[in-house]
């Protein structure tokens, strides 16, 4: 006879569920898939037994990191018990998925599987009965290192909405007690963090006994540690109804007709939580017995072997060896597609072109810089040379006439270099223009080229006087 082992992870502890005998995985294993009638709800994983029968033992986190405490717990269970033939392990984040399922593969785990909390949750409730008849519930799990709220609902198992967090835990309502009980004077402060840890260890077990009783009195190395209930609800009520304000408001952003509101968590068996929140929502308040080991119970629930779990998404399959075998088809070279080619072709001959276009653009932007973009404008292709005027020029307009006569092909540019500089012709005659008579104030830069005649500038000072002989 098979058994199974559900786990559910939390930061405070770590809780591993086995069923007592009777209650195996080889009676789900055979009611799986047949719509199962049991004796106290509806199961969707086959179980059929008590919601109570079961072995559940905690073990703390303490300094450990939360993947390797899982990795050595199933591993010892599974050591210590060769019936179980499957684990569901609960978790609560992605985060805590990923570092779980890398630890396992790591010790070489295979026969197993992740949940959500959520689920589980979901599973022993629904199974126990607790959620009959509510068809969208709000989940308060109020446990050592925060809170979270979720909206779900049971018939599709559907998160709606889900917020967490930290600033109301089990941890900050130890932390309460504790600064009470040093407050009072009948606690000594610890002196150093290993009495620290002990004196919040001694306030988590007198909140857990005021949970059914009126009072507690523990004594500890440093003092008594001694609170009443009604003194314990009066420290914590300011937390609780912040608690019950942040539920409130989550379920009225899920926008989803909350019908009852589970708690779940070690904090959940405070009687004052349950009454708080019955005020400020107005709906159904379920207190489930021992909440804080429903998520281990559930997984327990959901565990399953191997051999009954859902199949995974298909992949695609070789052909048959029996099919009828298809005609290779035919070796194309890239393009593949004439129309691949011709558009291939058309998009080269556009790139040249654009080219081309930039190059044109490139050296009329050069010819304007420099001054030929009239003469480019307006140049004749029938003509040969640049007209020039009869009227002496300057030497930066020689120099650019002489440029732009220069011709365009290697040769003649050969030929240019080596022959005599070009000379000047008029518009109207072919004879010369006679050169101006050289004076005084004539003077030649360039040989071959027009002189510059430069003017005479009168005196800036007149001349002065003659002295007249004596």
């Amino acid at each position: 006879m098979s058994s199974v082992l559900g786990v559910s992870v939390g930061t405070g502890a770590v809780r591993v569920a086995r069923p007592f005998t009777g209650d195996s995985a080889e009676q789900g294993a055979r009611n799986f898939g047949v719509p199962p009638q049991p004796r106290y709800g509806r199961a969707r994983s086959g179980f059929d037994g008590s919601p109570d029968a079961f072995d559940v033992q905690a073990v703390p986190v303490g300094e450990r990191r939360v993947d390797e405490l899982v990795a050595d717990a199933v591993g010892a269970v599974l050591a210590a018990d060769s019936r179980i033939s499957a684990t569901a392990i609960a978790y609560r984040d992605e985060n805590h998925a990923r570092a779980i399922r890398a630890e396992l593969a790591r010790r070489q785990f295979t026969n197993y599987e992740l949940v959500p909390d959520v689920v589980a949750a979901l599973e022993f409730l629904e199974y126990s009965g607790e959620l009959q008849g509510f068809g969208t519930v709000a989940l308060y799990d109020l446990g050592a290192s925060g809170l979270s709220v979720t909206v779900v609902d049971t018939s599709t198992r559907q998160v709606c909405f889900s917020e967490r967090t930290s600033d109301i835990s089990g941890d900050y309502l130890d932390a309460l007690i504790r600064e009470q009980q040093i407050a009072s004077g009948r606690i000594a402060h610890p002196p150093d963090h290993t009495g620290l840890i002990a004196l919040d260890k001694l306030c988590r077990e007198a909140k857990e006994q005021l949970s059914g009783s009126s009072a507690v009195a523990l004594p500890s190395t440093e003092g008594l540690v001694l609170l009443s209930q009604e003194n314990f609800e009066a420290l914590i009520m300011l937390a609780v109804e912040s608690s019950a304000r942040m539920t409130r408001d989550v379920i009225l952003r899920s926008e989803q007709p909350v019908q009852a509101v589970a708690l779940l968590g070690g904090c959940a068996q405070i009687p004052l939580v349950a009454r708080v929140l019955r005020r400020w929502l107005g709906v159904p308040v379920i207190v489930p017995a021992a909440p804080d080991t429903v998520v281990t119970r559930g997984a327990a629930m959901l565990a399953r072997p191997v051999m009954h779990r859902p199949a995974p998404a298909p992949f695609l399959t070789a052909p048959r060896e029996d099919a009828a075998p298809q005609p290779p088809k035919p070796a194309q070279s890239w393009p593949a597609t004439p129309s691949a080619a011709e558009k291939f072709g058309r998009r080269r001959e556009v790139s040249l072109a654009g080219v081309a276009v930039g190059a044109l653009v490139v050296v009329a932007a050069i010819g304007i810089t420099l001054g030929w973009g009239p003469l480019v404008l307006t140049h004749d292709s029938q003509r040969q040379d640049a007209v020039t005027s009869s009227v002496p020029v300057s030497t930066t307009r020689a120099s650019a006439e002489s440029a732009t006569a220069t011709p365009t092909t290697t040769d003649a540019t050969n030929e240019s270099l080596a022959a005599p500089p070009p000379q000047a012709y008029s518009t109207t005659t072919e004879t010369p223009a006679p050169a101006p008579t050289p004076g005084p104030n004539t003077i030649t830069i360039i040989p071959g080229l027009p002189p510059v005649v430069v003017p005479t500038l009168p005196p800036l000072f007149p001349p002065a006087p003659a002295q007249q002989a004596r």
